[in-house]
């Protein structure tokens, strides 16, 4: 028995040292292909120019604040209707992942699993341009481009919320004559709708962050008003662009953290 424990930890050891030297090696090689090989030294401007170059965006141009209220409004309100379609949207998908409550396991299944894999592969940024080329530029473009990215994420968690459900309430409704919509309503819906709640609530909170970023792309919002800042190189309303975005991302955060604890 000891010998059986000095072994295994021995084995342990071995494992735990192979995976650090693979971890620093391939952390070593990282550094030496992006930092020495791939970097041209040579380009980047001396302290005093990168100082330079920073201090321009500072002070920020604080008139402007004010007329970023509409742009504001309107990231808010792609992040909300881009999480609302993509709630919609998953309830089917996760019924289809769910291996307990398939349909019919050998197509449903692997569809659903299916296009929670492309929703969660595909970048937030790259559905963003997909859907700007489709539709033109402006926040419908990047509301679609919210809500096919989020589907994924939605979906898988209340799919495994539903292959971990209680089944006795299922079985008690069934016991008494129940129907499969009966048992669906009155045993299922009950048992996923907090943690469904609870996950609306998360998927909302990061499509804040995200509606900044791809309306940079074109998806409209603040995003793609600091995207025009940038290219004009006015760089003070860059900034207050900026300071928008982390008020609004405070605003989400702080706003999502006491709606998980309401919920709780």
């Amino acid at each position: 028995m000891v010998e059986s424990y000095k072994l295994m930890k021995k084995k342990k050891t071995l494992y735990t040292t192979l995976i650090l030297v693979v971890f620093f090696a391939v952390l070593i090689w990282s550094v030496y292909g992006v930092l020495i090989r791939d970097t041209n030294w040579s380009k980047i401007g001396s302290a005093k120019e990168v100082w330079e170059a920073v201090t321009r965006f500072f002070p920020p141009e604080w008139a402007y604040t004010l007329k970023l209220a509409k742009p504001t409004l309107d990231t808010f309100l792609i992040a909300v209707l881009g999480t609302f379609i993509a709630l919609i949207l998953s309830v089917p998908v996760a019924w289809f992942a769910a291996r307990n409550f398939t349909p019919f396991f050998p197509v449903t299944y692997p569809l659903g699993r299916l296009v929670m894999t492309i929703s969660r592969s595909v970048h937030e940024i790259v559905w963003a341009l997909i859907f700007v080329a489709a539709v033109g530029l402006g926040p419908f473009a990047g509301i679609i481009a919210l809500s096919m990215r989020s589907i994924g994420f939605t979906s898988k968690l209340t799919a495994e919320q539903i292959e971990n459900i209680d089944y006795r309430p299922i079985e008690a409704i069934r016991a008494v004559g129940g129907n499969p919509m009966q048992v669906f309503f009155y045993a299922t819906i009950p048992q996923v709708l907090p943690q469904f709640i609870g996950t609306a609530i998360f998927q909302w909170d990061i499509n804040i962050r995200r509606a900044t970023i791809i309306g940079i792309v074109g998806g409209g919002g603040l995003g793609l008003v600091f995207s025009q800042k940038m290219a004009a190189y006015q760089y003070a309303q860059a900034t207050a662009c900026l300071l928008a975005i982390l008020l609004l991302v405070l605003v989400g955060e702080y706003t999502s953290t006491r709606l998980r604890t309401l919920i709780q």
